[in-house]
């Protein structure tokens, strides 16, 4: 039963790379919506999470890692669509990592702190710190750089105080009705998740091997009733990284491609037919592109 008033608004996820933001909206939603791996600058996009609860609705707003590096064109529009995703919110959750305090953290800050919206910290991984004494004084560091309107230690690998995070997120946000329905996720398409799922694959499984720039596009995504059938492209610059992908016999695209599968497959709720080429463009603009097909059925 449905609380007689109900909150909603949004909340803007921002912080360096690699501090955990993604894993803590996993968390938070309950569920799997954005891919995260140990590589930084994983997240490319700003993804709308919603988590409905009895006593309102949530939407999460995940953004790419505020960084220093703005040496080529990708990282400059990380930055730009983390920035402007603080533009309109209720509230911004500004994720830190415990005990650290970098020139990105502090970046991360001041991006936060100058869009206008009460600021929120979350102080992640602190089941990783090994003096639990050290906490403390970080907390008071932080309490006096801003004037955040809470502050919360937390782990979003083991989810504790996640919940409190959640409560503290929901109770400063406005008094209105819910903007999506209870079981929609995200405002994301399927075959956007798609694409995301197989890129999360290979940021994992190539590691330094591939560079950011290696982008995946879903050419074909059809409901055939009881399974999807899914037609990828991966997209890589030069010979040697489809080389890569590919690895000795198909044996490392078809590892890839099995794990991106599976995930679709949770994630989607039902059977998965895919079918995944490598193609290569040189700085995404030559149409000289080498193609190799290897389909994975069910």
């Amino acid at each position: 039963m449905r609380a007689m008033a109900e909150r909603t608004g949004t909340v803007a996820i921002v912080g360096r790379p690699n501090v955990g933001k993604s894993t803590l909206l996993n968390r938070l939603l309950g569920q799997k919506l954005v891919i995260t791996s140990h590589k930084a600058q994983t997240t490319r996009h700003a993804i709308l999470g919603v988590k409905s609860r009895p006593d309102g609705q949530i939407l999460y707003l995940d953004t790419p890692g505020l960084h220093r590096r703005g040496d080529n064109a990708l990282n400059r529009m990380l930055n730009r669509t983390a920035r402007t995703a603080l533009a309109d919110v209720d509230l911004i959750l500004l994720v830190l990592e415990a005990p650290r305090f970098t020139d990105e953290d502090q970046l991360a800050l001041e991006a936060a702190a100058t869009a206008g919206p009460p600021v929120l910290a979350a102080v992640n991984k602190v089941d990783r710190l090994k003096d639990k004494t050290a906490l403390l004084p970080y907390l008071e560091m932080l309490a006096q750089r801003h004037g955040f309107v809470d502050i919360v230690p937390l782990s979003a690998r083991t989810g504790d105080q996640v919940q409190l995070l959640e409560d503290r997120l929901l109770a400063r946000l406005p008094a209105g009705e819910r903007m999506f329905p209870d079981d929609q996720l995200s405002d994301r398409s399927e075959r956007f998740f798609a694409a995301e799922l197989l890129r999360e694959q290979l940021t994992r499984r190539y590691a330094q091997e591939l560079p950011y720039a290696v982008t995946v596009e879903i050419e074909r995504f059809v409901d055939q009733g009881g399974h999807y059938l899914i037609h990828a492209l991966i997209w890589v610059e030069r010979e040697s990284q489809k080389a890569i992908v590919i690895g000795r016999g198909g044996e490392a695209l078809k590892a890839t491609a099995t794990e991106a599968r599976r995930q679709m497959q949770r994630m989607f709720g039902r059977p998965v037919h895919l079918e995944v080429w490598v193609k290569v463009k040189q700085s995404w603009r030559s149409d000289d592109a080498a193609v190799v097909r290897l389909g994975y059925g069910d």
